[in-house]
């Protein structure tokens, strides 16, 4: 079973671009998108959370949907968006990827749904709220929009068996844990280091 330690770690590495960079080396056809391995840290962006303004209204079909007016700020149901740009021009190139990292007591039906919500939001045409250090960079939304599933060791085997009829890449991501005695060691040692003052 998933433990929510193991997705805040993954959403938390997947916060900056090395950490996803090394989630994208477990499925080359995405690595190979990214504009330059030379420049890492100017060729991904990475915006965990991500929020989007909509540019076209979307109406609810059914009780379980949400409207948007056009205009409207909102939180998409992925975990982290990683956005490739071309370090030379400073501008965002055609391709995203909307990365969804299994949550505890998530079933099939849930995180798929999450990434079909995603794709209804974004079809409407969407530009990024960018973190403040990419403000510069153009902030339209792409026509090249993918999905990457994080599994875990202890996902369900009908979740992996559904993303695979349904053709969507996943990879399985294995947490080492500490155990209780080992992670009080290395919070005591912090500690140490820092000093009273620091903290």
């Amino acid at each position: 079973m998933t433990k929510q330690a193991h997705y805040e770690e993954v959403l938390a590495d997947c916060s900056d671009h090395m950490g996803a960079i090394a989630l994208l080396k477990q499925y080359r056809p995405y690595l190979e998108m990214i504009p330059s391995m030379r420049r890492p840290n100017e060729s991904v962006i990475t915006i965990p959370l991500p929020v989007i303004r909509s540019r076209g209204s979307v109406s609810a079909k059914t009780s379980g949907e949400s409207s948007i007016a056009s205009g409207e700020v909102l939180r998409l149901p992925c975990d982290v968006a990683i956005l490739m740009c071309d370090p030379e021009w400073k501008i965002k190139t055609g391709v995203e990827i909307f990365v969804f990292i299994h949550r505890p007591h998530e079933d099939f039906s849930d995180l798929l749904s999450r990434w079909r919500q995603t794709q209804v939001w974004l079809a409407k045409g969407y530009e990024w709220l960018m973190p403040s250090r990419h403000q510069h960079i153009l902030s339209e939304g792409a026509e090249d929009t993918r999905p990457l599933f994080v599994l875990f060791p202890g996902t369900p085997e009908r979740i992996r068996r559904g993303l695979r009829g349904a053709y969507l890449p996943f990879i399985t991501q294995t947490i080492y844990e500490l155990d209780d005695e080992q992670e009080n060691s290395l919070d005591h040692h912090s500690s140490e280091i820092l000093g009273v003052d620091d903290l």
